[in-house]
């Protein structure tokens, strides 16, 4: 049916009206492995969600421009920043003034074309003819001298171990200090006896092909949460690998998911633990923002060491049995004795699950800062659950409450008396993408919730990373931060899994003594004090990364400070409904259906 609101015009099927508002609309596609709409034409060979399906379709089959009478004017080029105020497309044209209207009038039509990989469209703009090819054909591969480089970049002066991953089709000089999942898994890292991945979305073929030859028979545990077809799907995918066993995390809060992304790498010469924000797919290590913290090389304990032997300053060990023990599973009490048996104590990082957690690890770890109530918080993700009529009943009560919380002190501010900055893409930063239209499959925030809290997009700031050169590498990174008002100090900084939803942070229940959290998630928090600075702050680097040469106290936050707020034709990207008015860096309009 044909529906209208502040986001334009749109028509959506009777099963969309009836999507669950509190899911982060990341739901699994449940069709068989024989359902057509999940062959190789119209959509990928794993579970995921709705979102990245249509993605999928739309890279398949391009709805490419036909209308000989519109403007010619070129979409701008890949490298330049996104326009300022006033810059957004528009859904449709009754979201524009008569006047607009009026330059307009002609009629817009769209037709739908097979992909052929080999012919250039005229509005593509990408620099590397790979961009246009099957991501199958895109697998990153890495030269003996670039491994070297990587070898010394980790084992180099990064004090904090946070990395983003290499992008294709940017100027290199900004993947210097990235990571792909190869350099990741490579023999440099150590000799790999046996390996974990637990994820959310998981290509197996792919995954594979990511461990160097020698290592593609090691065990390799893959943990999830899929069920029924999904499930079945995920397992036929691993039929041709013996080595591959599974775990399935148990599920049992209807739309929850196994959002958690980790490894956990096992050697002859020690233990790794890897923690980061991409799926065990080809598109989530190709074009996208996305973040890692990656653990020094755990040694061994000699034998009879303590139970208590080998732990940081800031319990990372036991935090993470505790995560891990969580799943109650066998398969996992494994990895967690070849944890104990490791010396973690070189750890300056926390983990974290749900916002009571982090209020705590806060009031525990973090300084009181002078003035408090004017340190903005920034929060930036790529889906959004449900927040309810306004703020007062989780963006601005209970959450805000935990992000505030520092040392020991017990200030309770008035509703939403400390500024806060969410940062999510704009149709704009999605059409101007290097994936164009397409990436908006990892930005799975969906018309029904969107429409039941328009109150929240005034907190809304535009994605632009001019500083790491990712500005049209669409995040599906997730970062929190506390910072000073000038934007030149950071509190702390966490990386996790979680997006801004009730399912991945929790939500208080029974008169606030019961937090319902919904999800897996895993993060990383880094804090000034477990790094030994005493001020209670670290500075925010902000140099861009080909002449960056950040300080012990610099901390690389990945994308622009201060924030940019949305113009007033900005509109959020919202994945399932059409963008038909102008056409992204491919030439091609998007129509999720």
């Amino acid at each position: 049916m044909l529906q209208e609101g502040a986001h334009g015009k749109w028509t959506v099927s009777s099963s969309d009206e009836s999507a669950e508002e509190n899911s982060d609309s990341e739901k699994p596609c449940t069709s068989s492995l024989s359902d057509a709409a999940c062959d190789r034409t119209s959509g990928p060979q794993y579970p995921c969600s709705e979102a990245r399906k249509a993605a999928h379709k739309r890279k398949a089959s391009p709805l490419k421009l036909s209308d000989k009478s519109l403007p010619t004017e070129t979409p701008p080029a890949v490298k330049q920043r996104p326009s300022q105020e006033g810059s957004g497309w528009c859904l449709s044209s009754s979201d524009e003034e008569p006047e607009d209207q009026q330059k307009h009038a002609h009629k817009v039509t769209v037709k739908e074309e097979k992909y052929d990989v080999h012919k250039e469209h005229p509005l593509n703009l990408c620099k590397d003819d790979k961009l246009t090819k099957n991501l199958k054909e895109e697998e990153y591969d890495t030269t003996s001298s670039e491994a070297q480089d990587t070898w010394d970049l980790v084992t180099g002066g990064n004090p904090y171990r946070f990395f983003l991953t290499k992008v294709s089709g940017i100027e290199q000089n900004y993947n210097s200090g990235a990571l792909h999942i190869k350099d990741i898994l490579s023999p440099l890292f150590g000799t790999l006896i046996s390996s974990a991945q637990f994820n959310y979305c998981i290509d197996v073929g792919w995954l594979v092909r990511q461990y160097p030859q020698e290592f593609r028979k090691k065990p390799l545990l893959i943990v999830h949460g899929e069920k029924r077809e999904s499930k079945a799907e995920l397992m036929a995918q691993a039929k041709p690998y013996e080595n591959i066993s599974f775990c399935q995390a148990k599920l049992d809060i209807a739309f929850g998911t196994h959002h958690t992304k980790m490894m956990l790498l096992l050697y002859e010469e020690g233990l790794r633990v890897v923690i980061h924000t991409s799926n065990l797919i080809a598109e989530d290590w190709h074009q996208k923002t996305q973040g890692m913290w990656l653990s020094p090389l755990y040694p061994r304990l000699p034998k009879g060491a303590s139970g208590s032997a080998g732990e940081s300053a800031t319990n990372f060990k036991s935090d993470l049995i505790s995560y891990l023990a969580a799943y109650s599973s066998p398969a996992l009490k494994e990895w967690i004795d070849l944890i104990q048996e490791h010396d973690l104590s070189e750890t300056s990082d926390k983990e974290k699950w749900g916002h009571l957690r982090l209020r705590k690890l806060l009031k525990e770890h973090a300084l009181s800062i002078p003035a408090q109530e004017s340190w903005p918080l920034v929060g930036q993700f790529s889906s959004i659950g449900s927040m309810g009529a306004d703020g007062s009943k989780w963006l601005c009560s209970e959450f805000q409450e935990s992000l505030v919380a520092a040392g020991s002190s017990v200030t309770t501010f008035r509703k939403c008396d400390v500024p806060i900055h969410l940062v999510y893409p704009t149709v704009n930063n999605v059409r101007q993408s290097l994936e164009g239209y397409p990436a908006g499959g990892s930005l799975p925030y969906s018309i029904q919730t969107a429409q039941k809290q328009l109150w929240l997009h005034s907190y809304f700031h535009k994605w632009s990373a001019e500083v790491t050169g990712r500005t049209q590498a669409i995040p599906h990174i997730k970062t929190y931060m506390r910072l000073s008002p000038d934007f030149q100090k950071i509190a702390w900084f966490l990386v996790t899994s979680a997006n801004l939803s009730k399912a991945a942070w929790g939500a208080l229940e029974k008169n606030g003594s019961q937090l319902m959290i919904r999800s897996y998630e895993l993060g990383v928090l880094f804090l000034p004090s477990a790094f030994g600075l005493d001020k209670g702050y670290f500075h925010v680097g902000q140099k861009k990364l080909p002449e960056r040469k950040d300080s012990a106290t610099d901390f690389p936050v990945p994308y622009d400070l201060p924030p940019e707020q949305y113009g007033s034709k900005d509109q959020p990207w919202i994945w399932n409904i059409p963008y038909t008015d102008a056409p992204d860096t491919h030439g091609n309009m998007w129509v999720p259906s």
